[in-house]
């Protein structure tokens, strides 16, 4: 497999499991499918690192395998442990999935197609200052950011909230190493021990809110407060 072909799979990936995060609405499937997600930012770090012959790069990636692939899932499940939600993996749909969700999934898709779109729409100027394969894969990092956001103000519950912030967290990130050809090891470390403090903040906050109102669907919670 060539430098181009591996930078290709990679981007598929990350732009695949976005998609699928707006498919499958149970949140064990989602988590799962977050940590695939993690495998393929690192692969892609990982490809340009071989490809610069980069060895601080190279130990980015791993670092971002252990964190985005392994970490941040795991704290997820905590998280949807905390919030009683673990055992919708073994329930129908209707359980532990996003049943009341404000968006149907074909919609969702659509959406997603269309922010996929307009990824690519407003990545040309970029991409076309430097053609290269690593500014070529850009658009796949916008369309996860965007993906991303649109799953953090659609959804109601707040772990599936957090899978949003941190779809944006690896668009971000992808846009960041293809654009600049990789950031340095501490600029990224810094990065991802933000992200790292900031889903165990809202991990305690999820289980905070589960033992105060008994559930984490932020759509009750403003009903309350009306």
């Amino acid at each position: 497999m060539t430098h181009t072909q591996a930078l290709e799979v990679a981007s598929a990936g990350l732009l695949v499991t976005a998609v699928l995060v707006l498919w499958r609405r149970e949140l064990p499937v989602t988590i799962r499918v977050f940590a695939v997600q993690g495998v393929a930012l690192a692969l892609l770090v990982g490809v340009l690192a071989a490809g610069q012959d980069s060895p601080e790069l190279l130990a980015v990636a791993v670092g971002l395998l252990v964190l985005r692939a392994g970490v941040l899932p795991a704290l997820l499940r905590r998280a949807l442990a905390g919030a009683g939600q673990e055992r919708a993996e073994t329930r129908p749909v209707v359980a532990g999935a996003e049943a009341e969700k404000t968006v149907a999934v074909g919609t969702s898709l659509l959406v997603a197609a269309a922010l996929t779109l307009l990824a690519y729409a407003i990545s040309q100027p970029l991409v076309a200052l430097n053609p290269s394969p690593a500014t070529r894969a850009i658009p796949v990092g916008v369309a996860v950011l965007l993906i991303g956001f649109f799953v953090l103000v659609t959804r109601r519950r707040a772990v599936s909230q957090l899978v949003g912030f941190l779809l944006m967290d690896n668009g971000i990130t992808a846009v960041g190493f293809l654009t600049m050809s990789g950031l340095s090891l501490i600029v990224e470390l810094g990065v991802s021990l933000d992200v790292l403090l900031a889903v165990l903040v809202l991990r305690i906050l999820t289980a905070r809110m589960h033992e105060t109102f008994g559930d984490t669907d932020l759509g009750e919670l403003r009903e309350l407060h009306d």
